[in-house]
């Protein structure tokens, strides 16, 4: 039988894949009782993982709530490992790379051997668990209050850390894009994330398709604001011809299938669910 952990990271899994699963699917298919996915779920909703509404599990999204962490890794994993290999082509060694907490750049931190010396800069724990002792890698971590919903510091103390300094480039990415603007779920994400842009030279926004179909509460700027935009080719003809329309410059990545070797994950657990090596910084 599977352990409470296991079995509810899979429950994350499986939810995020269908967007709603019913209690007594989610049993059958786990092969435990109801009452046991009852049980997992209210753990998983105390933490703002899922939601449960009438015998069905959904994940959390709407204008006014970020979605968890894990479910963000979980969410369009393809998509976020391919958009990350496109934005790993675009950092050269030697240069200060500025990242967000973005779960696509969980996937450009595992990209980076190879392009070393490079240095990171990110206030986004899961990124620094990724480069923790990495060799080659010269991590700063940028402090503030920690907000465990996010998984990333954030405040006035990050946003003056962030405008201490100057990086070469910054990988970001958006809880959604209307009209040709990024929006947010959170004020002080906007906070943070206008300070890297103003501090970095060459600004990339890395979004996959479904960013387009969402909201969110708080708009950052305009995508015309970055000097380059990588989406998927799944992001539908009239957004392209959008995007190339404002004089954007636009790079599509074709959405190959997945490969047959995962990207590592040290504990040997679904990298989706939990990028957080061992012996890495809690």
């Amino acid at each position: 039988m599977r352990k409470a952990p296991e079995r509810q990271a899979r429950i994350i899994e499986l939810v995020t894949e269908s967007g709603s699963l019913r209690i007594d699917e989610l049993a059958t298919r786990l092969g435990v009782s109801p009452m046991t996915i009852h049980r997992d779920v209210n753990t998983l909703a105390a933490q703002q993982l899922l939601t449960k509404e009438r015998g069905a599990v959904k994940t959390m999204q709407s204008a006014l709530f970020e979605t968890g962490v894990r479910v963000r890794l979980a969410r369009q994993a393809h998509e976020k490992e391919t958009l990350a290999r496109a934005a790993a082509t675009h950092l050269a060694p030697g240069q200060a790379v500025m990242m967000d907490d973005s779960t696509t750049c969980v996937y450009l931190a595992r990209l980076l051997r190879g392009r070393d010396p490079v240095t990171v800069i990110t206030n986004f724990v899961p990124v620094m668990r990724e480069l923790w002792k990495r060799p080659g890698i010269r991590l700063i971590g940028l402090g503030g209050v920690y907000h465990e919903w996010a998984d990333a510091f954030m405040g006035g103390m990050t946003v003056s850390a962030i405008r201490s300094m100057h990086a070469d480039l910054l990988i970001m990415s958006t809880s959604a894009i209307t009209n040709l603007v990024c929006h947010h779920q959170s004020e002080d994400t906007i906070s943070f994330k206008r300070a890297m842009l103003d501090v970095s030279t060459r600004r990339i926004l890395v979004v996959d398709h479904t960013k387009f179909t969402r909201q969110a509460l708080y708009a950052l700027g305009p995508v015309t604001e970055f000097d380059l935009v990588i989406v998927d080719d799944a992001t539908p003809a009239v957004v392209q011809e959008q995007l190339r329309a404002s004089g954007v410059a636009l790079e599509v990545v074709p959405l190959v299938p997945p490969s047959a070797v995962a990207l590592p994950s040290p504990n040997g657990t679904a990298a989706a669910i939990d990028s957080r090596p061992a012996g890495g910084p809690v």
